[in-house]
């Protein structure tokens, strides 16, 4: 029998537990060796973070007043401006508490939250006179709910109001049921057309997963619900009416960070730290393996670098990323099912080692 300890070599922990990257070494420390936040290492890590050569140089770039680029370009600007400043910060765990992470938050609190629903927009909201009602889409608002709840905002009343949202509106449309008359559904056509789309279905469970399980309300609980199940149906990157052919492209192709797209990696994470283990998930699971190479590593195949602010790994190199993400999905998914065969897989080189 296999577990995820079998396919990873000393060297690739050794690799991710570089202190070059202190973003990676505090999540491998805690997500993949299973260290507590008060062990002395995890805490240097940790702190280490903010003055990163990442985040210090995309922080270098916010203007006093918590944004990046033009104030009412938050969205539309990609991907420099304020929106996707937020969800690379709260993927590279930067600390909510700093006072230049929390004037962002505000900001985009400020400028796009629709205040009469709860929903993020993709122009300026209400508040600032510029009513964006009709500007509410889905992937934007699991993305901002995510990132808001990764920088502490969880208990905050416009976060509770942002996940309302979620469980009102996200549609989990397989493309059998006619679609919603009436807002937000008659705006914006791939969002809300036929059959739901797979990024807003994915980033609004990135959200309501961030939620610790004993905080999730039932109308939380059945929206996941919802969610998991037509992510299965799909079986995670299939067409679910053809289950032959590749959904999206861009789905078998792991890239870090996703901003509004997504794959078969990042949903296989979400649905694991969800406690979720089905057989449909199989087939992403060995698209997985597939790729690991020799060393037991993982490269990055799809990147927004020319678009940053400052370049993220390289594409086709090896990436602590996407191998991290990789580690870690395949570790909890040991926890939920053990008896599951690694070197069962087509492509998998069962001796990592060599």
């Amino acid at each position: 029998m296999h577990s995820w300890e079998s396919i990873t070599t000393p060297n690739t922990l050794d690799w991710l537990l570089e202190k070059s990257n202190p973003s990676v070494r505090y999540l491998t420390l805690v997500d993949i060796l299973g260290f507590p936040e008060t062990e002395r290492d995890v805490m240097e890590s940790r702190n280490n973070i903010m003055n990163g050569e990442l985040v210090s140089e995309i922080l270098s770039k916010q203007n006093d007043n918590g944004y990046w680029e033009k104030p009412e370009s938050f969205y539309k600007t990609k991907y420099k401006g304020t929106v996707w400043q937020l969800i690379i910060l709260a993927e590279l765990e930067a600390n909510g508490e700093d006072e230049r992470i929390r004037n962002a938050c505000e900001f985009i609190l400020e400028k796009s939250q629709d205040s009469e629903s709860g929903g993020f927009s993709i122009g300026n909201n209400s508040r600032t006179g510029s009513d964006e009602h009709l500007g509410v889409i889905p992937c934007l608002t699991g993305n901002m709910l995510w990132s808001l709840i990764k920088f502490g905002y969880l208990n905050d009343p416009r976060v509770e109001q942002g996940l309302g949202w979620i469980t009102t509106y996200q549609r989990f449309d397989d493309g059998i049921m006619q679609v919603p008359k009436g807002w937000p559904y008659a705006n914006w056509e791939p969002c809300w057309g036929k059959h739901s789309c797979h990024m807003g279905v994915v980033k609004s469970l990135k959200a309501l997963s961030e939620i610790p399980p004993e905080k999730r309300t039932a109308a939380v609980k059945n929206t996941i619900e919802q969610g998991v199940e037509y992510l299965l149906k799909h079986h995670i990157h299939k067409r679910s009416h053809n289950l032959r052919r590749v959904s999206k492209y861009e789905l078998v192709k792991f890239g870090f960070p996703l901003m509004y797209q997504t794959d078969a990696l990042e949903i296989l994470g979400i649905l694991t730290k969800l406690g979720y283990n089905d057989k449909r998930m199989q087939e992403a699971l060995e698209l997985v393996i597939s790729k690991q190479d020799k060393q037991g590593r993982w490269k990055l195949e799809n990147t927004y670098n020319h678009a940053f602010h400052i370049s993220i790994e390289q594409k086709d190199k090896v990436s602590k990323w996407i191998t991290l993400h990789a580690l870690r999905m395949l570790k909890r998914l040991d926890a939920l099912m053990p008896t599951f065969e690694y070197n069962s897989l087509p492509g998998h080189v069962s001796n990592c080692q060599d």
